[in-house]
């Protein structure tokens, strides 16, 4: 089976399940995990990067649905061997970025294990959802930021090297104000997890759409995960508008395509199972 990670979903009732989190009511409440040896090794990052990359990348889910972080819960397998220094380097990445963007760590779970994993459930609020089933024909299509370093620096640290600190692998950038901002003119949304070929195929999927491409992307572009860029669509006439948030907010924007009929299928390696 090529897709486990599709196939186990499909297991349970979708009412709430398909977008970056699940909208009840005027909360949205998204989770992820970040475990050792899947999505990061210790060589590679400070236990306060760590921590902080693990809440940012969740704090991402709540920012692409246009809902502002209120709570954290945080549920984190401890390795038995760890001195309190080091669950106090652990505290102030979680603490550092709580801060950030004004949310409450309000509880959790630990347990003692082998190796580190960090589970985060983010509550946030909003009151217009940004959701990635509300694309229209002839949408046009962009995102933020640029693609390719993170699968660049993923290359290098598999092979031993070093990278440099500020990598979007080790400290991602959210475009958080931007989207803030220009989500009045958006239709659908998702942030670039897993690559923007594979995203693109989960808004082709969703919403029974083709992208008709404007340019050409290597693969480097197109399989990239973790960048955590925002994916989105918006009615052409609005473009102006949006251009305009991204200068306010020093954002770059790059729109690469259209939505057409049809279906896309991603052209990159599945990143789970």
């Amino acid at each position: 089976m090529r897709d486990k990670e599709s196939f186990f979903i499909s297991l349970f009732d979708k009412k709430h399940i398909g977008d970056d989190g699940a909208v009840i009511g005027d909360q949205v409440y998204s989770k992820d995990l970040f475990c050792e040896d899947i999505h990061f090794k210790r060589m590679w990052m400070s236990l306060e990067q760590i921590a902080y990359k693990s809440m940012i990348i969740n704090i991402s889910d709540a920012v692409v649905m246009n809902a502002k972080p209120r709570y954290a819960l945080i549920g984190i397998k401890i390795p038995s061997s760890f001195t309190t220094s080091q669950m106090q380097e652990l505290s102030k990445g979680f603490l550092r970025a709580s801060k950030e963007y004004n949310l409450e760590i309000i509880g959790g779970d630990t347990v003692a294990g082998d190796k580190l994993d960090i589970s985060i459930t983010i509550v946030s609020k909003s009151s217009t959802p940004t959701l990635r089933t509300n694309l229209k024909m002839g949408d046009l299509v962009a995102f933020t930021g640029t693609l390719g370093s993170v699968k660049k620096d993923l290359e290098k640290l598999l092979k031993g090297e070093q990278i440099n600190e500020d990598s979007k692998f080790i400290t991602p950038t959210l475009k958080a104000d931007f989207f803030y901002e220009a989500s009045k003119y958006i239709h659908g949304a998702l942030d670039i997890s897993d690559g923007l070929s594979k995203d693109l195929s989960r808004l082709s999927k969703l919403n029974s759409v083709g992208f008709e491409f404007l340019c050409n992307f290597n693969k480097d572009i197109l399989c990239s995960g973790e960048e955590y860029e925002i994916l989105f669509t918006f009615d052409a006439k609005n473009l102006d508008k949006i251009t305009n948030i991204a200068k306010k907010h020093k954002t770059n924007l790059t729109v690469f395509a259209k939505v057409t009929t049809g279906t896309y299928v991603s052209e990159c390696a599945e990143n789970h199972f």
